[in-house]
């Protein structure tokens, strides 16, 4: 776990949001955490240097060496836990990051789209009720007989009533040409 981790910023998600998870998962977060604080205070070290005049000798290059060191250190430490995690993580995800995109408007893009696609689904559905009720209501105002088979037929299951005339083997397939049955 990682040694002198600040506490989050107010802003931070992890304060307001929800505790760190335990076992590996919050050790590795608060690992992970603890690099981006080295990363940030390499930085600030490596910028407060530049602007340190330069022809003082041996000016800030310890401190430096110090940060980066602390960088490695977390880096080694991730790289060990990292054995023992089988999370997977898409690959889009981290071409996301790799571009310098937040992963989470892809997520946000992704249910979006899922809605979209789900509210067009939800219109064809529609569509295809209320033309399969139109049809039916013509059926029984050209065809009264079929009245009492085309008003039961609210579910997927349509009772065609037997064609007068016409013989049927038990397995209900028409008698003929050797095509059914």
């Amino acid at each position: 776990m990682a040694k002198g981790i600040s506490t989050p910023a107010p802003d931070s998600p992890r304060s307001s949001e929800s505790p760190v998870p335990v076992g590996l998962q919050g050790e590795l977060e608060q690992e992970l955490l603890g690099l981006a604080n080295a990363l940030y205070n390499l930085g600030t070290t490596v910028v407060s240097d530049l602007t340190k005049e330069k022809d003082k000798p041996g000016g800030g290059g310890k401190q430096v060496g110090m940060r980066v060191n602390d960088v490695i250190n977390h880096l080694a430490a991730i790289d060990n836990m990292s054995q023992n995690v089988s999370t997977m993580i898409p690959v889009q995800v981290l071409a996301e990051i790799d571009n310098s995109r937040n992963p989470m408007q892809l997520t946000r893009d992704r249910l979006e789209r899922a809605a979209t696609e789900n509210q067009f689904m939800n219109g064809k559905i529609q569509a295809i009720k209320s033309y399969r009720e139109y049809y039916n209501e013509a059926l029984m105002q050209s065809f009264p007989d079929l009245k009492e088979y085309l008003s039961e037929s609210s579910g997927t299951n349509v009772q065609v009533p037997p064609i007068p005339g016409s013989s049927a083997h038990l397995n209900g397939n028409a008698n003929g040409n050797g095509m059914h049955g």
